[in-house]
């Protein structure tokens, strides 16, 4: 069977094939009348419409953006706080006409490495490691970048949240409360000579955001890291700092995701929440609220990452950047629920 072209609905509407093409890309350049007739003639062939990779060709872009991880997808999508990420960025693509198309990491030397070989307008960096081959690759493709979650490029816009006050913020309510016992469950993502972390900016915002308020106070705190996956060694990493006679009063921790793991942790250790430990999240993620108690936490706008993630690249995409690249800095609250209290020897008096 020939395959149906534009000249194939031309020949049968009795038109030119502009005319046709113009019913599928300009239709305000025909009466309603005669693209009612070619589009119905288009269905009777069994048209699909026009190529893709010609459009984009023709039109000099292709209709989407790509967003860089460098974890798996399984582990975006098992993360509440990724998920409304890549949400908000779908949404606000979505309203402008674009489509998103997810990018992980590739093989550097491999036959095909995504951020090499995808057709993409512009791209979304999110999280990814400075050191990482995608983004030199999407660099070197010259196309718009915005960073999200990283430190920021000197050529690229970026949005990023005020990690640092978040978690100042959290420890100066936990210290306030009275504890001076304070444990710290981290993101490992390697550490320079100060033992700051140094693939992962959130996870360096936030430490020193608690050491912020922790030093002035004289405290030092048990700090510890774990990683994102499995959650298993999450739970290890809380029962190795709850175990154990000199146990914290008080944790901090990286996500809501770790700060719900410690939780289960002490319960199991017959520790009572917050009679017997605090506990303190980041994020304010749906976990917040479903665990009993509800957790205190560092609230972050999300979706508003999302969205002006979207809005800064298509600046940049639009050639309407104005001098320097934008740097997007998002506020953080303290929303205090339950998982706090005075530690025990207070509390009791």
């Amino acid at each position: 069977m020939a395959k149906v072209t534009l000249q194939s609905i031309a020949d049968r509407v009795g038109v030119s094939r502009m005319t046709v093409s113009n019913a599928f890309s300009r239709p305000d350049q025909l009466s309603a009348e005669l693209r009612t007739r070619i589009l119905a003639a288009a269905d009777e062939l069994g048209y699909v419409g026009p190529d893709p990779a010609a459009r984009a060709l023709a039109r000099g872009r292709t209709g989407s953006v790509g967003l860089l991880l460098t974890d798996e997808l399984s582990d975006a999508f098992q993360d509440a706080v990724a998920t409304e990420f890549l949400t908000s960025v779908a949404d606000a693509l979505n309203t402008e006409g674009l489509a998103v198309t997810l990018l992980t990491s590739g093989t550097p030397d491999g036959p095909y490495v995504p951020a090499r070989d995808v057709a993409m307008d512009g791209a979304i960096v999110y999280i990814c490691d400075a050191s990482s081959p995608d983004i030199e690759w999407l660099e070197r493709r010259g196309l718009p970048l915005v960073s999200v979650d990283r430190d920021p490029s000197p050529t690229a816009p970026s949005v990023n949240v005020a990690d640092r006050d978040g978690a100042r913020a959290a420890a100066q309510h936990v210290v306030d409360l009275g504890h001076r016992s304070i444990g710290i469950i981290n993101l490992d993502s390697g550490f320079d000579i100060e033992g700051l972390p140094t693939a992962n900016r959130p996870a360096r915002e936030r430490l020193l955001g608690w050491r912020e308020a922790l030093d002035p106070a004289g405290l030092e705190p048990l700090v510890r890291t774990a990683k994102f996956r499995p959650h298993v060694a999450v739970e290890d990493i809380a029962r190795e700092l709850l175990d154990r006679p000199d146990r914290p009063t008080a944790v901090l921790c990286f996500s809501d995701a770790f700060a719900v793991a410690t939780m289960r942790v002490a319960e199991s250790l017959g520790l009572r929440i917050p009679e017997d430990l605090s506990v303190v999240g980041y994020d304010d993620s749906p976990l917040a609220t479903a665990v009993r108690p509800q957790l205190t936490t560092v609230h972050q706008e999300v979706s508003s990452k999302g969205q002006e993630a979207v809005r800064t690249l298509l600046q940049r995409m639009r050639g309407q950047e104005p001098g320097e690249p934008e740097r997007v800095l998002l506020p953080t609250t303290l929303v205090v629920r339950d998982s706090t209290a005075p530690p025990p020897d207070i509390a009791q008096l």
